[in-house]
């Protein structure tokens, strides 16, 4: 695949990815909702920088194992395609739920961002299935010899799309009007997030299976 076709593939999956609800998406909405707009930033600049880490570990093991294991490539195609049919399954099925925000309503002072931003980076990096989703994406996008630039450039433009979505979210939730909107179109938003990562996931999968 070419480089730069990859680079652009890998970003708009993962963004689709970061779109889709689930705790992250949560604890954003609650922190904008329960504190303030700017500790719902901060805890976006904390999932920018937790998805940072991981990026960097899979691209780090991806390119370690695979320079040296050909079989691991059709493994983890077909892993990451399996998990990733899974959670479009969760997503779906889930749709038709209401999002509940709880929780304390003072998860951190008005004026502080290092505890939200701290919170945001932890919970990030407690959730291992966004490694792995970086992995199955890397693994079936990422070229047999990608350049250095393309390494170099993946974390930062992941960085952009964890925390830029985030901030959205931060920005949406602390305001009236866009909350509600979403809540009231929950229902298609999450089913369509959940066909967009279920076709990339049957992709993974087609592709690790040889042909008859």
């Amino acid at each position: 695949m070419d480089p730069i076709l990859a680079f652009v593939s890998i970003v708009a999956a993962i963004a689709v990815g970061a779109a889709s609800p689930g705790p992250s998406f949560v604890l954003v909405a609650r922190t904008s909702i329960a504190v303030s707009r700017r500790a719902g930033l901060a805890t976006a600049l904390g999932m920018g920088i937790g998805g940072v880490c991981f990026a960097s570990l899979a691209l780090l093991g991806l390119h370690t194992l695979l320079s040296h294991v050909g079989w691991l490539y059709a493994a983890l195609k077909l892993a990451g395609g399996a998990y990733l049919l899974y959670l479009a399954f969760r997503i779906w099925r889930g749709a038709s739920e209401a999002l509940v925000v709880d929780g304390d309503s003072r998860t951190a002072p008005a004026g502080s961002i290092a505890r939200p931003l701290l919170f945001g980076l932890l919970t990030q990096l407690r959730n291992p299935k966004t490694a792995l989703v970086y992995g199955s994406i890397f693994a079936a996008l990422m070229p047999a010899d990608p350049p250095f630039w393309l390494f170099a450039s993946l974390p930062p433009a992941i960085f952009l799309i964890e925390a830029g979505w985030y901030a959205i979210v931060a920005a949406a939730f602390s305001a009236g009007s866009p909350r509600g909107a979403y809540l009231r179109s929950k229902h298609w938003i999450d089913r369509a997030a959940a066909a967009a990562i279920g076709v990339l996931g049957a992709r993974l999968v087609a592709d690790a299976v040889p042909p008859p």
